[in-house]
């Protein structure tokens, strides 16, 4: 029985159902951390294995660029690189990340490394830059989708972390402030150009199973931060312990 493709009002408010079920804002970690409730060990760990996951969206991008046939979209797509990157202008938000790092007493040298990052974390940040790399476009860039839950958890950190956190300010979450701005953005082209592509329910099932990867993605992240740091609080060869790194 052939099955007929959804509106596009039915297919975006199926991809925003997705986030309001699995996007990692329901997570107990982020729920910690916005509450005030977790140590400065935990908030450490979080800062240096959420660097990978940041340092390598650019990379996703680039390679993402690198299949894209059309200019125009290649062009659209190309400030997400710059985003991160930054430009010779203006810093980026890898650079911004940093500066988060050495606010909360970590060495921005030792973070940029990447050593101590979680196995975990590393293969599921390395599995997401593979997905866009092999995958068609449509579910490449469905996968980024998870962009339009981001402001709501962006807000949520900069209230949390200046409410509960003595290294909070203006200049240490800094990278959170921009990403209000950027993600809007760069959404707002993405949803369109998935939702004018998806035009089958077959191509439409491909999209949202991309951005259910994708939040499987962010959630297995903060499972593995739970795991090595909250409970049973098992570090696993090779994983950032407390002390490592730190400002001299």
């Amino acid at each position: 029985m052939t099955r007929h493709a959804a509106s596009a009002e039915e297919f975006e408010a199926r991809l925003r159902q997705i986030g309001a079920e699995r996007y990692h804002d329901r997570h107990p970690f982020h729920r910690k951390l916005h509450g005030g409730n977790c140590s400065m060990e935990q908030v450490q760990a979080w800062v240096v294995n959420r660097y990978y996951y940041q340092s390598r969206i650019p990379m996703k991008d680039a390679a993402f660029m690198s299949r894209v046939d059309d200019p125009a979209l290649r062009r659209a797509w190309r400030s997400r690189i710059e985003d991160h990157d930054g430009s010779a202008d203006e810093e980026g938000g890898i650079t911004r990340w940093l500066r988060l790092a050495e606010a909360v007493g970590l060495d921005p040298d030792y973070v940029a490394s990447t050593r101590g990052v979680l196995p975990a974390t590393r293969f599921a940040v390395d599995a997401y830059v593979r997905f866009v790399q092999e995958q068609p476009l449509l579910p490449a860039m469905a996968s980024s989708l998870t962009e339009l839950f981001a402001p709501k958890i962006h807000k949520q950190r900069i209230a949390g972390l200046l409410e509960h956190y003595d290294f909070a300010n203006s200049e240490s979450i800094v990278y959170f402030r921009h990403r209000l701005t950027e993600a809007p953005k760069d959404v707002a082209f993405g949803l369109k150009w998935v939702l004018d592509h998806a035009q089958t329910a077959e191509a439409q099932d491909e999209a949202a199973n991309a951005l259910i990867f994708k939040t499987n993605v962010l959630w297995s992240q903060l499972d593995a931060l739970w795991s090595a740091y909250v409970e049973p609080a098992r570090i696993p060869p090779g994983g950032w312990t407390p002390g490592e790194g730190a400002l001299k």
